[in-house]
């Protein structure tokens, strides 16, 4: 089956395309993008979509890569054969109770093909996407405290998120397909927000969206507002009743926008954008 996009889901063509290609060779799709712009979502709803399981895997800086096949729990072995009675100790004896199966151990096992989201991959240590190479790339790996080799029943869906706050290792991209999520251009936000909002007004719709690019395009920022973040601002216009012309002036320049802490998360940026709007106004 091939990913054609979902409702809650607006998929540019070369992103379905990528989504496709990769399951038809096979590989892990490497997503990067800036922050906001659905790179976790797009798993969620590709496994919607193709009516398959999900696993997720959510990296945080601590993670190792043993930790996605399997842990061997040796402390609470030795602990139960301290404590351990007649009934305890056939379990002390069988090593694989203390085995406590990873993400990938149960997406290669899994019944049936299942989508795996190993999502920001680039918070971990550098070594970390090079001891995953073997794992992803031959879909196996060995259990050395019982001695069994764990193959992939059936290959999963492979999706990889990243921020790009490291650079991946050559022999890791190697063994990907790579597409980068570029920030949706004005047409395609509409499309986003209509899915979010289908009965939002014209006219306020318009006078946000412009409003929300002339902060993004503001050059200098620190941290642009995202798609995710558009959103949280249009679900508060919307509660708060904020009419479109409170976003706009008549002269059409820049104006300060309530609620503006949705948009730009610390002072420097704040400060940046009313020094624009100031110096527009008294014509600077």
């Amino acid at each position: 089956m091939k990913f054609q996009g979902t409702q809650n889901y607006v998929a540019t063509d070369d992103l379905m395309l990528a989504v496709n290609a990769a399951s038809m060779l096979k590989r892990p799709l490497l997503i990067k993008g800036e922050p906001g712009t659905g790179k976790t979502m797009l798993a969620e709803e590709v496994a919607q979509a193709l009516d398959m399981p999900l696993m997720q895997w959510h990296i945080k800086s601590t993670t190792k890569a043993q930790q996605g096949l399997y842990e061997y729990d040796a402390v609470s072995r030795l602990r139960d054969s301290q404590i351990a009675g007649a009934e305890n100790s056939e379990k002390v004896k069988d090593v694989q109770n203390y085995i406590l199966k990873g993400v990938l151990w149960q997406a290669f096992t899994a019944p049936k093909p299942v989508v795996l989201l190993i999502d920001e991959i680039d918070k971990a240590d550098i070594e970390f996407p090079n001891d995953l190479l073997r794992e992803i790339d031959r879909m196996e790996f060995y259990v050395y405290e019982t001695r069994e080799l764990i193959r992939a029943v059936h290959r999963p869906l492979v999706f990889i998120t990243s921020n790009n706050e490291k650079e991946l290792p050559d022999a890791f991209l190697r063994r990907c397909f790579f597409h980068y999520i570029k920030f949706p251009d004005a047409d395609t936000m509409k499309a986003i927000v209509g899915v979010h909002f289908p009965a939002l007004k014209k006219n306020l719709l318009g006078a946000a969206l412009k409003s929300f690019y002339d902060v993004r395009n503001l050059p200098g920022l620190k941290k642009k507002p995202s798609t995710s973040e558009l959103l949280d601002w249009l679900k508060l216009l919307v509660a708060e009743d904020i009419s479109a012309d409170v976003l706009q002036s008549k002269d059409d320049k820049v104006v300060v926008p309530p609620l503006l802490g949705a948009l730009l998360k610390n002072e420097q940026d704040v400060s940046l954008f009313e020094k624009l709007v100031f110096m527009q106004k008294h014509n600077r």
